[in-house]
């Protein structure tokens, strides 16, 4: 622009100004103009220093940190989900790497591919690309060169939560492999916060309930409070009274039961409380047997008492059937949830589910128990050698039909020929076993399933498709395992000897419970090698394997001690709040599988990514169970089938 159009640019910009200060004279405003002029060439001027330096770095420093902006705008497209976090790999390497994963917890796995890093443009600018990984487990990320196909290099570490990462892959002066390494761009969220306060809120609570059952001990406080309820239930109430009915067996119930609402309803989507893929335990794996063991024990003493009571074998036989029928119809139409569209439709109708496992456990258990149960254990003899081993020596025949039962389960495990799989497979196919027997989920389990029941008939999304990625059905409450669940009940009835054998003698009790979860364990080592996957029989929920069942035995009979001596020896605790679902069993489980898409159970999330949402959600979702057991219970309702 030339000087003559800059004074003309000015006087425009200047012209409003000028006007409204008529006051000044001529001169005046001529002189303010040119002294403007010249601060605006000198604003120009340094503009013209501001615009080159822009322009070298444009050229000079731009392409050094285009890689990273790339990046950084790549970060910005990859909305991180739960239990997700962000990788990006730097590659300086010329030719491109091809980036691969597994899962520390996935046994034997294929590598599964995660992404192409192409090489590097120029020495000292690397090719990047990001990704999103999984954070539940440590993984191992093998990066290999796409050109030959060699390892460059294996790492392994464990991502957190919403964290970002970069891995960096460097030359190695005179080898074929590479340097890589790891590093923490951004600190990840911690994502089991929710869960400590959620623990340090119940504990409180806890204490509170406590402390206020102290003070309710008080005289004073009684009357007070029965003079508010207006009723003597409410001092009733304040001072139980000992009963026959064991509250720690309906409290050990609640306590199976409630992780068992929670875990079905999410628990807080944590992984932990999911059931595991294939071999190994979490916290969703250990309530369904403990319940499977209580309803054994449950068992002794209902018979025992309705012998005592004069009912005659044959009518308790008419009843056993009568209730597994009853239980198994309920838990065909739960678990086919388009019972609300209408009739069930058999084309895709599951068959095995939970409730149909415990009908058929409570079947063959009870009718054994029935055939060699006595009503009268006072009259026996107890001074012989034998008769400390009455709880077991006098119900011999029912334990050589559970041992008959348990050989034909590992004859049929190991022996049977599975077209297609290695005889005595216990794997669970997939990616598993470097990916070699990719359609023998569950082995023998698997394959009487499909061939008793049809493919669609079974569950359609078992947990082994979370790691190793599996394709068929396979149903972890099929036929097979039903074989180990009757004898996890059975342990369960034994327990339930125990007790009638040695009511008055606490002691007693808990010394041979303590006995069993010893023996219990001392087999499930033997059968693991302590180990997760290397034992001849690993434990496995998905089968219902035999060491599955002698380890939850082993941890049942150690917290029924616990819950035995803390509830009905010492009396220190009432089995609140578990001891209400326990009394309502049925009703609570029943009503949370149907009622679980409604509110409140369930409701929309402002965040569905969040485990705070889920966890607050799963919990109040839970204890809106209890709290509904427990109006049932004041209101004396209780649903036995």
């Amino acid at each position: 622009m030339s000087k003559q159009g800059r004074k003309k640019e000015i006087d425009v910009h200047y012209g409003e100004k000028g006007a409204k200060e008529k006051h000044k004279t001529h001169s005046s405003v001529v002189e303010e103009k040119l002294t403007k002029r010249e601060d605006m060439m000198t604003q120009l001027e340094n503009n013209n220093i501001y615009i080159v330096g822009v322009v070298v770095v444009a050229v000079f420093v731009a392409p050094l940190t285009a890689e990273s902006k790339l990046a950084l705008h790549h970060r910005k497209h990859l909305a991180l989900k739960m239990d997700e976090a962000l990788l990006t790999v730097s590659n300086e390497l010329n030719s491109s790497v091809l980036v691969s994963w597994k899962s520390e917890r996935c046994y034997q796995c294929l590598y599964q591919q995660l992404g192409k890093v192409d090489g590097a443009s120029s020495p000292g600018q690397p090719s990047t690309a990001s990704f999103t990984v999984k954070t539940q487990h440590a993984v191992t990320l093998q990066l290999n060169n796409t050109s030959n196909n060699n390892e460059l290099c294996n790492v392994q570490f464990h991502f957190g939560e919403h964290g970002n990462y970069s891995l960096w892959i460097k030359n190695l002066n005179g080898s074929a492999q590479a340097n890589c390494s790891v590093v923490t761009d951004a600190v990840p969220l911690n994502s089991y916060i929710p869960i400590l306060v959620a623990f340090f809120v119940f504990v409180g609570l806890a204490l509170m309930f406590a402390i206020g059952k102290r003070i309710m001990r008080f005289d004073a406080v009684k009357r007070l409070v029965v003079r508010i309820g207006g009723s003597m239930e409410t001092e009733r109430l304040i001072n139980s009274s000992p009963r026959k009915r064991l509250r720690s067996l309906d409290t050990f119930r609640g306590i199976a039961l409630v992780i068992m609402v929670f875990v079905n309803y999410g628990g807080g989507r944590y992984w932990f409380f999911r059931h595991e893929s294939w071999n190994g335990l979490t916290v969703a794996d250990l309530v369904f047997p403990w319940f499977v063991f209580v309803m054994g024990t449950s068992i002794a003493l209902s018979i025992n008492s309705l012998l005592r009571a004069g009912l005659t074998r044959g009518s308790l036989l008419r009843k056993i059937v009568w209730r597994s029928i009853q239980l198994f119809l309920i838990g065909v139409f739960i678990i086919n949830p388009n019972y609300c569209q209408g009739g069930l439709s058999w084309e895709n109708l599951r068959i095995p589910g939970v409730l149909q496992r415990l009908a058929f456990s409570y079947l063959v258990v009870a009718s054994l128990d029935l055939m060699v149960a006595r009503g009268h254990l006072d009259v026996l003899q107890t001074d012989a050698w034998w008769s400390p081993f009455l709880d077991v020596l006098l119900y011999w025949p029912a334990w050589v039909v559970v041992l008959l039962l348990e050989v034909l389960w590992l004859s049929l495990t190991f022996l049977l020929p599975v077209p297609d799989c290695p005889t005595g497979y216990l794997g669970p196919g997939g990616i598993g076993d470097m990916g070699l027997y990719a359609n023998c989920t569950g082995g023998a389990a698997g394959f009487l399933d499909r061939w008793l029941l049809g493919e669609k008939h079974i569950y359609q999304t078992p947990s082994s498709r979370v790691l190793y990625l599996t394709q068929i059905p396979y149903d972890p409450e099929g036929v097979l395992g039903s074989i180990n669940s009757v004898l996890m009940a059975f342990l369960g009835l034994q327990a339930g000897k125990i007790i009638l054998h040695y009511r008055d003698l606490p002691t007693s009790i808990m010394s041979r419970f303590l006995i069993w979860g010893l023996f219990m364990g001392v087999i499930s080592a033997v059968l693991t090698r302590c180990s997760t996957d290397q034992g001849f029989i690993p434990v496995n929920k998905n089968l219902w394997s035999l060491s599955y069942v002698t380890t939850l035995a082993c941890f049942a009979f150690v917290l029924l001690v616990l819950v035995y001596y803390t509830v009905d020896v010492k009396k220190w605790w009432s089995g609140s709040p578990f001891y209400y679902p326990g009394m309502n069993s049925i009703l609570v489980y029943v009503g949370h599988e149907v009622f679980e898409d409604y509110f409140p159970f369930r409701w929309r999330m402002v965040d569905s990514q969040s485990h705070t949402e889920h966890l607050i959600q799963n919990l109040f979702a839970t204890c809106c169970w209890i709290f509904i057991s427990y109006i049932l219970y004041r209101k004396k309702i209780f649903w036995k089938i």
